[in-house]
């Protein structure tokens, strides 16, 4: 069984329009949404978990839609609908996009855009490296320059901010994820991605330096190590970003991943770490996944420093 949530009017403001006159202040857009997704498991439980919350999509449309500029409301539709498909369990959406008062005197109504996404074409067209919705999301208010992805792995995150025109430094304690990283970046053609071997936890009382003042962002998904934090801070450019995100000690009381509880952060504890940084987003809270049946309850954070 599927259903059609249908989601009409969400009002917000954003720069869009061919000529930079027309960008340069936000004008009124309005957007549609149908989405298809599976009530089986919603009719039983009566869960929220169990089925797509319109409320936090309505959200998410506000979030893209006024923290992207674009030229055509084209692009712009594909960005949200991109956001949506990854962080929601949605087999089909619908999304009608358009201008509530478009510069055009002879136009009474709106003028938009119609597209209609099935789930792998909306995926597919993310990123062939697949990063994580959130950072997909927000990446761009990192400044272009230096990027460290902290516990890169094999390096989703590091070869999608390298494709993105980041010159980054994919840091690992495991070989054969950095040569993996590697090989891939190296068939892509992505030559401003370098790897960093280091063993970030060899000596707890005394982490490694990662540079004074080097990246204009840092990241750090699904790896907690707290001596660290005062070598991120210092890492960071004035005005750099740091994007992190990883699990929440709710997490652990409800599915008991990870097992160990000192792998996940208490409430609010990722804000006391990473102060005097200036918070532009935080929330704790589940996440759908599309990898993972159950949603992952975590804290996610983008602060800039002074």
């Amino acid at each position: 069984m599927s259903e059609a949530i249908i989601i009409e009017g969400i009002r917000f403001q954003a720069r869009c329009g061919v000529t930079p006159d027309e960008r340069q202040c936000p004008q009124p857009l309005l957007a549609d949404l149908e989405l298809t997704c599976s009530v089986e498991d919603a009719i039983h439980s009566d869960s929220l978990t169990k089925t797509v919350d319109y409320a936090r999509v309505m959200q998410r449309v506000i979030d893209v839609g006024t923290t992207h500029e674009n030229a055509l409301i084209e692009r712009l539709a594909n960005q949200i609908a991109q956001i949506l498909m990854m962080e929601f369990p949605i087999q089909r959406l619908t999304i009608w996009l358009r201008k509530a008062a478009p510069p055009l005197p002879d136009v009474s109504g709106s003028v938009g855009i119609r597209l209609t996404y099935p789930r792998t074409r909306a995926i597919e067209s993310v990123s062939p490296f697949q990063p994580s919705p959130f950072l997909h999301a927000v990446a761009h208010v990192i400044p272009k320059g230096k990027v460290l992805d902290v516990a890169a792995g094999e390096g989703r995150h590091a070869l999608y901010m390298a494709s993105q025109g980041y010159d980054v430094i994919g840091l690992d304690r495991d070989e054969r994820a950095l040569a993996t990283m590697t090989r891939t970046a190296k068939d892509h053609h992505l030559s401003n991605l370098s790897t960093w071997n280091v063993d970030l936890e060899k000596d707890p009382e005394t982490p490694p330096s990662l540079g004074d003042q080097a990246y204009d962002g840092i990241l750090v998904f699904f790896y907690l190590f707290r001596p660290l934090f005062p070598s991120i801070l210092q890492a960071l450019k004035p005005g750099g970003v740091l994007i992190y995100e990883t699990f929440l000690i709710d997490n652990h009381l409800r599915f008991n991943h990870p097992r160990r509880k000192d792998f996940c952060l208490e409430q609010n504890e990722l804000l006391h770490l990473t102060h005097p940084l200036r918070v532009l987003r935080y929330e704790e809270s589940p996440h759908p996944s599309p990898l993972h049946h159950e949603p992952a309850i975590t804290a996610r954070l983008v602060a800039q420093k002074p």
